[in-house]
């Protein structure tokens, strides 16, 4: 019985002391590693330098002042999706017998899209942010594990306040975060919408003004409005396209006054001084070709000057002719009436308005 109960003690005891001492190692493996103790065999020499870092050579560049050719990048990869927290350490001995219980594991890919999907069907992304109640715009964005979304800075500035990691929404505790961009796209196509529906007002503003400028209404009064805005346009249009010149036309006026005045001038010398025979041959001989058979007082004709033919049955009642310096002919009976009718003023000839001297013909 003796040698049955040792060998029986000698075949259970080695896998009981086995599982022990693997317990007892894995659980003095995780406090190490949570005391962040250093194996002293793993451990460096703190003493040794650390090797000089050899000096750069420096290549001179010629500044050709051309412009250097930018980058494309990529707009998949400005608005690549990545995970914030840091990767867990790598998971103990005694972690993985099951004796510590072990940290949450990050979520895979399906996981998050679920939550981002979770998040989508709640349209928070098209909501204002909950802390600083504001859109998200193109600012950076998280989406937490519990499927809330906030501003990323915000959620720092949270975290900071509060001095502890908890959702500001459903207060779950060490959840994990991940950049997502789905409030940058919502923002992009409200602003192209909003972009889209002020050009369309615009369009369609300047197609009806144009149509109101050119289609007359129905209404009377209106009608009469448009055509008088119409008329008033086109005057505008026409006063605006005239050029007056009051300048130049004043310095015509100033002009033609002065040579009036010298021409006057000239007159008026010439009447001063007497004239002589040849000169009154000359003036006759203008007045006989410029044709005149009438008085241009009483529209008779001249009788005496030879501009006439005078018949044998009016020499009884023939006028005497007056020939003037001014190659003008009158009557002496109608000349004389003039003058006095003129009440002592200066004596000018009644055609051209000029100082004259007389000559009976």
């Amino acid at each position: 019985m003796n040698s049955r109960y040792n060998s029986k003690k000698l075949t259970t005891s080695p896998c009981q002391n086995s599982s022990t001492i693997l317990a007892a190692v894995a659980l003095q493996d995780h406090l190490s590693r949570n005391l962040s103790l250093v194996d002293p065999l793993r451990q460096t020499h703190l003493n040794r330098r650390a090797p000089k870092a050899k000096p750069k050579k420096v290549n001179a560049v010629v500044d050709s002042r051309l412009r250097k050719p930018t980058k494309k990048t990529d707009k998949t990869e400005e608005e690549k999706e990545f995970v914030l927290d840091a990767k867990p350490h790598q998971l103990s001995l005694a972690q993985k017998l099951g004796i510590v219980e072990s940290p949450e594991q990050p979520l895979s890919d399906d996981q998050w899209k679920k939550a981002k999907e979770k998040s989508n069907r709640r349209d928070d992304s098209k909501q204002p942010c909950v802390i600083c109640k504001e859109d998200f715009g193109l600012v950076q964005q998280v989406l937490l594990s519990c499927s809330h979304v906030f501003h990323r800075n915000c959620l720092q500035a949270f975290e900071r306040f509060t001095g502890k990691k908890t959702c500001p929404m459903c207060r779950k505790e060490t959840y994990q975060t991940r950049v997502i961009y789905e409030g940058a796209r919502e923002h992009r196509q409200k602003s192209a919408v909003l972009i889209q529906a002020y050009w369309r007002g615009y369009v369609v503003r300047s197609w009806y003004t144009e149509l109101r400028k050119t289609v007359p209404p129905k209404d009377p009064k209106l009608r009469k409005k448009f055509y008088e805005k119409k008329l008033q346009s086109i005057t505008d249009r026409i006063l605006n396209s005239y050029d007056t010149r009051v300048d130049d036309f004043l310095s015509e006026i100033d002009r033609s006054v002065a040579a009036s005045r010298d021409v006057f001038r000239h007159f008026e010398e010439s009447s001063m001084r007497d004239i002589t025979d040849d000169e009154w041959q000359v003036i006759q001989l203008k007045a006989v070709q410029r044709g005149h058979t009438e008085c241009p007082i009483c529209i008779m004709p001249l009788e005496s000057t030879g501009l006439c033919t005078v018949s044998s049955q009016t020499t009884s009642h023939i006028r005497k002719t007056i020939l003037l310096s001014c190659s003008h002919v009158y009557h002496l009976t109608c000349l004389n009436a003039f003058e006095e009718l003129s009440l002592g003023e200066k004596k000018v000839c009644p055609v051209c308005r000029s100082g004259y001297q007389k000559l009976l013909i």
